[in-house]
C-alpha cells in the first residue's frame, strides 16, 4: 500500500456557513464548493491547504454519522483521510494484516473520491479514511 499524502481532514460542524466564514474570513483560505452527499447524509466543503484539503462536514440528518459525532464529542475533526493509490489493494492489505474495518469495499466519497473507513479501535482512538481519486 502506497499512501501518498494526508487527503484531508474531516472536521464536524454545526452550521456549514458559519464554519466557511471563520475558515475564509480569519485564516483567509477559499472554500472551492460545497457538496451534497446523500448516502452519508452530510453536506461537505471544500478548503485547501496546499496538496491537502480541510473538509468542513455538516450533517443533514439528525440519524448520521455526523450528527451523531457532533451529539456525543461536539464539533471537531472527526477523522483524517490518507490518500493512497489503489483502495481495493490497500483494504484488501489492511484485512491480511487483521486490521478491523468499518467498510471492507470502497464507497463513494465527496469529490468524487473512493473512501472506506477503518475502525478507530485499530488506530489508536481516530477514525481513518482510506481515499483514492484523481491526482490534483
Amino acid at each position: 500500500m502506497k499512501v501518498f499524502n494526508v487527503d484531508h481532514i474531516g472536521i464536524a460542524v454545526p452550521n456549514l456557513q458559519e464554519a466557511i466564514k471563520f475558515y475564509e474570513e480569519v485564516l483567509g483560505l477559499k472554500c472551492e464548493g460545497i457538496e451534497e452527499v446523500p448516502e452519508q447524509k452530510v453536506r461537505v466543503a471544500f478548503l485547501p491547504v496546499g496538496d491537502s484539503e480541510i473538509e468542513l462536514l455538516e450533517s443533514t440528518d439528525p440519524e448520521g454519522a455526523v450528527a451523531k459525532f457532533i451529539e456525543s464529542r461536539g464539533p471537531g475533526i472527526q477523522h483524517i483521510a490518507l490518500r493512497v493509490d489503489n483502495i481495493e489493494k490497500a483494504l484488501e492489505e489492511l484485512k491480511q494484516k487483521g486490521v478491523r474495518l468499518i467498510d471492507e469495499k470502497p464507497r463513494y466519497g465527496a469529490g468524487g473520491a473512493k473512501i472506506a473507513f477503518v475502525h478507530p479501535k485499530a488506530t489508536n482512538g481516530v477514525l481513518l479514511e482510506i481515499s483514492e481519486r484523481e491526482k490534483k
